[in-house]
């Protein structure tokens, strides 16, 4: 039996002091936010290569994909595109090869390959998939991509506690969804002084 390949996305802002990171470098300064957004960005895609998907660094400003150097090996360079969240977590849905799809936060520490494997497994059986955050959002979000498919992402209160309820409400009637571990990001100095003392 032929199974369409697995696509994993990791959305990320280009490296840039003074770019990445803002609400972290209100607490820590623009220099250690830029630091710690780098090394975390560059240890989870380390982690999170696997020959069971393929790779995908989804970056913005879309003209970083010519400057390789500044992103993890390995991780095939795409553009976010225009518009606001939603929008560019929508684009892979549309534009990549055949597949489910599986999109993740690349500022999250705790993230492992077995995350990713549960939701690529979540999505066998359901057509949607989400990881819970903390704070009322989502870490991660997959979909397997069927023929009819759906935006979810339109009208949600992004950077909110009702991201996630946002978007569980424009899931259409018939659609099956899972749920995989609750994790947590890295947006403030609260976050930061919570996050494990290796990174």
């Amino acid at each position: 039996m032929n199974h369409l390949p697995q696509h994993l996305v990791l959305m990320s802002k280009a490296p840039r002091i003074g770019r990445t990171k803002s609400r972290l470098a209100k607490d820590i300064g623009w220099a250690r936010a830029w630091a710690f957004h780098r090394t975390l960005l560059f240890a989870t895609a380390r982690k999170l290569r696997d020959p069971r998907w393929q790779g995908w660094l989804s970056v913005t400003p879309d003209v970083a994909v010519h400057d390789s150097r500044q992103f993890p090996p390995g991780w095939t360079l795409i553009g976010q595109g225009p518009g606001d969240l939603g929008d560019r977590m929508l684009r892979p849905w549309l534009t990549l090869p055949p597949g489910p799809v599986v999109i993740a936060g690349s500022d999250i520490p705790a993230i492992t390959p077995a995350h990713i494997a549960a939701a690529f497994q979540a999505l066998g059986a359901n057509d949607l998939v989400f990881g819970p955050a903390t704070d009322g959002g989502y870490w991660l979000v997959g979909a397997k991509r069927r023929p009819c498919l759906l935006n979810p992402f339109q009208g949600v209160q992004w950077s909110t506690a009702q991201a996630l309820s946002d978007t569980l409400a424009r899931v259409p009637k018939g659609y099956k969804v899972a749920f995989i571990e609750s994790l947590s990001d890295v947006d403030d100095g609260a976050d930061f002084s919570a996050k494990p003392s290796a990174l």
